[in-house]
């Protein structure tokens, strides 16, 4: 897929053009873009869309041939600048994206259209929040609206059945409307931080039960024998890798069959993204026994992978949820995502969240039945997110502040 595309914008010509790697952009224009507070020294808000994290999954061959997620990159030119870009992939199936969309294919299917290849603006395999049609700060506006029309225009010419831009943030999803796309709403759980002055500080919020529950839960973790290292930056090793590849291959054999990432995912990772990145293990008489994998933004920590070879109490808890706490407290970060799923986060402190996605279905008939279908859903999402955050954790007072 390869496309040129022109619309008059201030009298001058944006071209729009599609690319199969990261490198045919670049990573300055890729990231003044994605990350233009990089460029003042700043940590960048969201550390799956810049270059170096993308282009890892690239040179990984964790997206690529025979991967389901070929890259088809979408960049906004206004002359001689790069003012748009967007992780753009074309799917043959619907893993690795965790807004489901199998009931759709299948029915499309059923009805004799043909949903796969469908294009998805995404971070491949990244449950996580952020903005998804990535524009110079220059040409915020312009930007986007080129990035979906160019979007639309590629899958209309190349008659694929749907553009997906999922996990993307409450702005877009209201300029997305605007501009006639079907939005979606899902929900995750997510930790924030109330300014807390530690961990205890943020027990105190909650109810007695949730409280005494937590310390219960920490105190059993900490007796599986062992030590917790919290690793980032230059205290990652290459062994570190080596020991949560097992962790993270375990995992996912059986939550997905086969694992996303490949092995040379962790080695390139290594040596681009040890900043981005929080490792916690958990080591018992000379091995490492669990681990979870945490990315970090400028105000967010996302928790992302986790795994173990040895079965103790609450150690999952403890990796994935306690320690991701205790992180963003010590370093003001204003929220934890948790990931995709999982109510049982709920009774740890991590409150609903509505999460956002936006949706272009080419076939007129299928689009009305989608959006119907996206409006109950949408009720149920909110009525959902109400009732659990009743039976949160936190004391009456703090959950209605929190409200």
């Amino acid at each position: 897929m390869l496309m040129k595309q022109q619309s008059s914008i201030a009298e001058q010509a944006i071209e729009i053009r599609v690319v199969s790697r990261l490198s045919e952009i670049g990573e300055a224009a890729w990231d003044a873009c994605a990350c233009p507070e990089a460029a003042r020294g700043l940590r960048p808000n969201d550390p799956f869309t810049t270059y170096r994290f993308l282009k890892v999954l690239e040179d990984s061959n964790s997206v690529g041939a025979g991967t389901g997620w070929q890259p088809q990159y979408l960049e906004a030119r206004l002359e001689d600048q790069v003012i748009a870009v967007a992780p753009m992939y074309a799917k043959s199936h619907s893993q690795g994206e965790y807004i489901f969309d199998h009931n759709w294919a299948h029915a499309y299917e059923r009805a004799g259209g043909r949903y796969y290849p469908k294009l998805q603006i995404a971070v491949p395999h990244t449950p996580a929040t952020g903005r998804r049609f990535l524009t110079h700060p220059d040409f915020s506006d312009v930007g986007l609206s080129a990035l979906v029309q160019g979007a639309v225009q590629v899958a209309a010419n190349n008659q694929v059945s749907s553009v997906h831009a999922t996990f993307c943030t409450e702005a877009e999803r209201v300029a997305g409307v605007q501009m006639g796309l079907m939005p979606r709403s899902t929900q995750q759980f997510h930790w924030l931080n109330d300014g807390y002055g530690g961990f205890d500080e943020f027990l105190e919020g909650l109810s007695s039960r949730k409280r005494k529950n937590i310390r219960k839960e920490r105190r059993q973790a900490q007796e599986f024998g062992g030590d917790l290292h919290v690793l980032t930056g230059s205290d990652l090793r290459p062994h570190h890798w080596d020991a949560f590849w097992i962790f993270y291959q375990d995992t996912g054999a059986r939550k997905w069959g086969t694992p996303y990432l490949t092995r040379r995912f962790f080695d390139l990772a290594h040596e681009t993204l040890a900043n981005d990145m929080v490792l916690v293990l958990a080591e018992r008489e000379g091995r490492y026994v669990a681990g979870a994998l945490n990315f970090v933004g400028a105000s967010t920590l996302y928790g992302r992978y986790w795994g173990c070879t040895e079965h103790h109490p609450c150690l999952h808890f403890e990796l994935c949820y306690y320690q991701a706490i205790d992180y963003a407290i010590r370093h003001g970060l204003d929220r934890v995502e948790a990931g995709a799923q999982g109510e049982h986060k709920l009774a740890r402190g991590y409150l609903p969240t509505q999460t956002h996605s936006l949706h272009w279905v080419g076939d007129p008939g299928f689009a009305d039945a989608i959006g119907r279908y996206l409006e109950a859903e949408r009720e149920a999402v909110e009525q959902e997110i109400e009732v659990l955050t009743d039976y949160g954790p936190f004391k009456r007072v703090q959950i209605e502040e929190q409200e």
